[in-house]
């Protein structure tokens, strides 16, 4: 593992980047001091969107918000499991000192719960925020064959396309919704960059979105303290599928009033007083 780090004044957030163990190059951005705390983005986000997040938590912390691999300007070996994007968090701790807390938002929230697992000695608590579980009836299941559909369609330089395929079959957007979507260019743009990470969200989530009770033994493991959050304005689906989720990991389960899935990038500051009580036993 290197790093490499150069500072802005301005911004008081010093940017650089890593090397995981498969060679690929994770870059960051690193703000505020304290305990540290690594900000796991969703899916089609990079840390751009997790800034005003970190913002806010570096009053108290250490805040290291990343571009996950094959976003921003982290790289993308082109092997992926979630064993990598594990490897890529651990590789951000080791930088930072050795212990972190992790936040995930949406399938980001899935990896924290697995890089908690998985970490158990270099992650000391785990925040998991509206992880897209589906445990019952309130939407439909994510289909199964959805990686391989958008694979196909990344292989074949359909990007958009399958940006596209993604919003609607995996997040449940209207396609009227995603028509206006492409009409937001900068936007979109930056979505149909990230197009390839489409595959490795679904991936990562297969299993939890089947509309079936969680039996799923990937967080056996676990063995941190763990909140699992969801928005009070979250869908219905969201509601029972975090309850589901804390029940099963043993986790605390608790609702933000007000809250929606797009609160951390859009509204972060709705979280920050439970985010902060949770995270100072971590300090």
């Amino acid at each position: 593992m290197t790093m490499k780090t150069k500072t802005d004044a301005a911004t008081g957030r010093a940017e650089g980047t890593v090397v995981s163990a498969d060679g690929t190059t994770i870059a960051y951005e690193r703000s505020g001091a304290g305990p540290l705390v690594v900000l796991v983005a969703q899916a089609l986000s990079d840390r751009s969107d997790n800034r005003r997040l970190a913002a806010f938590l570096a009053a108290s912390f250490t805040v290291v918000n990343y571009d996950r691999r094959g976003r921003g300007a982290s790289t993308d070996a082109g092997d992926w499991a979630i064993a990598r994007e594990v490897e890529d968090i651990e590789a951000l701790i080791d930088a930072h000192g050795g212990t972190a807390a992790l936040f995930g938002a949406s399938s980001g929230a899935v990896l924290a719960l697995d890089a908690a697992a998985a970490l158990p000695s270099k992650i000391s608590r785990v925040v998991a925020y509206e992880a897209p579980v589906i445990v019952d009836d309130r939407r439909p299941p994510v289909p199964r064959d959805l990686a391989d559909r958008l694979s196909r369609l990344v292989g074949e330089g359909r990007d958009a396309q399958a940006v596209a395929e993604f919003n609607t079959a995996a997040i449940g957007v209207s396609r009227s919704m995603v028509a206006a979507m492409r009409l937001m260019v900068p936007i979109w743009r930056s979505m149909v960059a990230m197009a390839p990470t489409t595959v490795y969200d679904v991936r990562l989530c297969a299993g939890l979105q089947d509309g079936t009770p969680l039996t799923t033994s990937r967080w056996a493991a676990l063995d941190v303290p763990a909140l699992v959050l969801v928005g009070g304005r979250g869908e219905p689906f969201m509601q029972s599928g975090g309850a589901a989720l804390a029940a099963h990991v043993g986790a605390e389960h608790q609702v933000v009033p007000g809250a929606h899935h797009a609160t951390p990038m859009m509204k972060p500051a709705m979280l920050v007083p439970v985010l902060s009580r949770f995270l100072a036993g971590h300090a």
